[in-house]
């Protein structure tokens, strides 16, 4: 990694010193906690729900399990896994952002999750973790916001058990070039104006649409996964590449 990659990286399209991505993340998400589940349904068409279920359905977590979700923010994927863990299992929901950790708190107490769930500001480059203390790390949405996409690989295999998995839902490179024209067209001209019309905030999800486009594509992240250090890597598409579940093993 030479000087110039050190010091600065992207912020959607644009280029900025490196420490100061955390704070224009968290600024970003601070603007769109409140309406952010709601823009999720109208920027997906409802799709995200499949995916997450998925993700959750295929994670071979089970009864019992210590699950740590980073980037966790409004808990959908952690009110998935509180099923799975069950009364003897534990999910901690984590995001590094405040106000939305706050929301998805109130919302699994809202719907009655408070005895095997517990929560944590947490930043992905560096977790308040005890080595080994969790059976699986989920991710969702999350590890493209993330400045040292690197140092966040490496933190889940550090707090993950010796045969434990890391599992990763992230926006990917869509395959079939009709689905990329649909989708290029879908994000960057119909996303920014439903954001202004309902979040009040169209540079935000700009910025979550040019983040999309920054992100590594799906070999470009299983190779960062081995780099860290976990092996049996694999990945899968869903949606025609729109998103992809990564997972990898801590061995």
């Amino acid at each position: 990694m030479n000087d110039r990659e050190e010091k600065t990286t992207h912020f959607g399209y644009r280029e900025v010193p490196a420490p100061e991505k955390a704070g224009l993340v968290r600024e970003v998400f601070d603007s769109v906690a409140g309406s952010y589940d709601l823009m999720n349904d109208l920027m997906s068409l409802g799709v995200h729900r499949m995916w997450k279920r998925e993700f959750v359905a295929t994670s071979g977590v089970r009864q019992g399990d210590h699950v740590l979700d980073l980037a966790g923010g409004t808990g959908d994927i952690a009110v998935l896994l509180s099923k799975r863990v069950g009364a003897s299992g534990r999910v901690v929901l984590s995001d590094i952002n405040e106000s939305m950790l706050a929301v998805g708190r109130q919302r699994l107490e809202d719907q009655g999750i408070v005895g095997n769930v517990s929560y944590s500001i947490a930043n992905a480059e560096k977790l308040p973790f005890e080595s080994g203390e969790f059976d699986a790390v989920t991710m969702a949405f999350g590890l493209r916001n993330v400045t040292r996409k690197d140092a966040a690989l490496r933190e889940m295999l550090r707090v993950l058990r010796p045969g434990g998995k890391a599992l990763i839902l992230e926006f990917s490179k869509v395959r079939q070039e009709p689905l990329k024209a649909i989708y290029d067209s879908w994000s960057f001209g119909v996303l920014p104006r439903l954001g202004k019309l309902v979040a009040g905030d169209e540079d935000s999800y700009r910025y979550l649409a040019e983040s999309i486009r920054q992100h590594p594509p799906q070999e470009q992240l299983a190779q960062m996964m081995e780099d860290a250090g976990f092996e049996q890597v694999r990945f899968r598409n869903l949606t025609g590449g729109i998103v992809a579940i990564h997972s990898g093993i801590h061995a």
